[in-house]
């Protein structure tokens, strides 16, 4: 499905990406110790299968992504800014599957409407996940809402912003007792930080790739 009334005009940068997407089947998983080599990585046998869904939407300000924020309630990474997605079930076909079938349940984007342009690499992270990272569009006339306790707020941030590496920080806090590095590419009010900032900080580096060669 191809949504050419909302993103024509838009349409040179999005081949561009759809293109370096297409070209990212080298690279090896980004991870949430690549910043912290002297931490205890989780084994690969370990992680638990995940996806998530990197929507793109046309927006106020251009070409948009859309984010959740997570409920303080969750297990895992509590009010934290984090793409639509979730643990891959058992009866998922695929990770694709898995990341529309989340995206659905959360925030109300209906899997039909989502044209899949690429995938990021998978993303290990420190709470022994494999994520699985889509990257999809999704009509500006669709209205993506929070459906479930697990979501507390839904919004979006520039596209531009988010692929300028000018934009990434560096930042560091302690936990479990170790000091551990992290990206951070902060918006507005919004704090985007960890696995969410470092899959966003590989699509930064793809695009970089991709325009120098």
């Amino acid at each position: 499905m191809r949504h050419e009334s909302a993103m024509e005009n838009f349409r040179p940068q999005l081949n561009r990406i759809e293109a370096a997407l297409s070209a990212v089947d080298h690279i090896a998983p980004s991870s949430d110790f690549d910043l912290n080599h002297d931490y205890g990585k989780v084994s690969s046998h370990n992680l638990t299968n995940a996806a998530v869904l990197i929507p793109i939407t046309k927006g106020p300000l251009g070409l948009e992504v859309i984010f959740t924020k997570r409920s303080q309630k969750m297990r895992h990474h509590p009010g934290q800014i984090s793409f639509p997605g979730g643990k891959a079930d058992v009866s998922d076909t695929s990770t694709k599957f898995t990341a529309l079938r989340e995206t659905h349940e959360e925030i109300g984007l209906e899997p039909d409407c989502i044209e899949i342009i690429g995938a990021l690499p998978k993303h290990e992270t420190v709470t022994s996940f494999l994520v699985h990272p889509y990257v999809g569009l999704v009509p500006e006339d669709a209205r993506p809402t929070a459906l479930t306790g697990e979501v507390a707020e839904v919004f979006s941030a520039p596209l531009d912003h988010l692929l300028n590496p000018k934009n990434y920080q560096i930042e560091g806090r302690i936990w479990q007792g170790q000091a551990r590095r992290y990206f951070s590419v902060p918006y507005g009010p919004y704090y985007i930080w960890g696995a969410t900032a470092r899959m966003m900080r590989m699509f930064t580096e793809i695009m970089e790739q991709h325009d120098a060669g």
